[in-house]
């Protein structure tokens, strides 16, 4: 047998066996690291100012961030359940039915099993979602446009004007987690997963309306595109172009996992819906519920109107942020973003935007549209050094955190 044969045949060490999910998930958590440790440091200088300040005032910190506005109504639904109302002087009630489930389930399961307060157990789902979901956006961000702006973007997404928030026991965290992923999933094709993910965001927030829209929309895209391609026209893929074919039947065959994701999707959110119909025995009585609190969709006449009633400085200023914003969404257009990607950031935008409500929780509304932030943060990478880019990050997350501790400190509801 020669030398060759024998070096061969000689195993050079045991063959790799097919990746584990344990393996994967620890892979990917390495890449995202940086991104993670980027975030983390913004959210942490966040807390310090704002503890910082809070002592300054004589003020209990912990208070704001688990102890005050809508943290309070989910504390008080994972205590005692749905049932609690307030009546306003001005004859309207507010009903907690206005609040999702899933926040205050989870509240209520660390609550049992660990020796958290309601409020503490509000505030570690936030935080650890926080990070979930910076995870989640640095690999939208990486799988779109590569490893490098995936950490700019989770970094941009922790220095958000709005970003105290996440610091809150609120559901913003928790619900751009669902997100995120749900819309990664898409992009790699796991339909299943991306509508399991919308079914909990839908038992989260009212505006999972937009995940749900950007799934059907681009399942929708994608069978009509094959189809008229000729999809139709039998197992193979071919045809004539024509889109006669056998149908539709076998384009939907074919994609029959990404039909069942899209049908998935909206049942956490309906299920909510169907239970405040039953609950008040009107089978529109979650927005009747929304109503009350002002929460209505009225085509922007509130914001308009908000704004004719500013001094024009003000006025001007928020019409400037306003233009800003559409910009922003023209450079995400202009970008060419992935279908469910744009569909979801553009429908957040405009359900925050159309809305009755309280125009100061507008920018905490729209935080969960972090695809907005993609074109900054392929701009930020155009910089010339890398301690250029992070300079303009510490300056943003100084400024978000000043922000924040000063909001945190104020009379009203972010």
């Amino acid at each position: 047998m020669s030398d060759h044969q024998l070096r061969t045949r000689t195993p050079a060490g045991p063959a790799p066996g097919p990746r584990t999910p344990g393996s994967r998930a620890a892979v990917a958590l390495r890449a995202a690291a940086p991104a993670l440790a980027v975030y983390a440091a913004a959210r942490a200088l966040g807390l310090l100012v704002f503890w910082a300040a809070a002592s300054a005032a004589g003020k209990d910190p912990l208070g704001p961030l688990s102890g005050r506005w809508d943290s309070v109504w989910y504390q008080r639904i994972a205590e005692n359940g749905y049932g609690y109302t307030v009546t306003l002087p001005d004859g309207s009630v507010h009903a907690d039915l206005a609040f999702f489930p899933l926040l205050p389930a989870l509240e209520r399961g660390l609550f049992e099993v660990t020796p958290l307060t309601l409020g503490g157990a509000g505030l570690l789902v936030a935080w650890t979602a926080g990070l979930v979901a910076a995870w989640g956006v640095f690999a939208v961000g990486s799988h779109l446009y590569g490893r490098r702006t995936g950490v700019v973007l989770a970094a941009l997404w922790g220095v958000y004007p709005t970003a105290f928030v996440q610091s809150m026991a609120y559901t913003e965290t928790l619900f751009t987690a669902l997100a995120a992923w749900a819309l990664y999933a898409v992009l790699k094709g796991r339909w299943i997963v991306a509508g399991a993910l919308t079914v909990l965001a839908g038992l989260t927030r009212p505006t999972a309306a937009a995940l749900i829209a950007a799934l059907a929309i681009t399942a929708a895209v994608t069978l009509v595109r094959e189809y008229r391609a000729g999809g139709g026209g039998g197992g193979d893929g071919g045809g004539s172009g024509d889109g006669g074919g056998d149908g539709i039947g076998p384009v939907l065959r074919r994609h029959a996992r990404m039909v069942a994701g899209v049908a998935l999707a909206p049942l956490g959110w309906l299920a909510y819906v169907v239970f405040v119909a039953v609950r008040e025995g009107s089978p529109f009585a979650y927005f009747d519920v929304q109503a009350q609190w002002g929460n209505n969709i009225d085509g922007g006449r509130a914001l308009a109107a908000f704004i004719a009633g500013l001094p024009w400085p003000a006025a001007l200023g928020l019409c400037a942020a306003l233009g800003l914003l559409g910009w922003l969404v023209v450079l995400c257009v202009r970008q060419r973003q992935p279908l469910p990607v744009l569909v979801y950031a553009l429908t957040i935008v405009v359900i925050s935007l159309i809305g009755a409500g309280y125009f100061g929780s507008r920018p905490r509304l729209m935080m969960p549209a972090f695809p907005l932030l993609l074109p900054p943060a392929v701009a930020l990478l155009r910089l010339r050094t890398t301690g250029r880019t992070a300079a303009v990050l510490a300056v943003l997350a100084c400024a978000s955190a000043g922000y924040g501790a000063w909001t945190l400190l104020g009379a009203g509801p972010p």
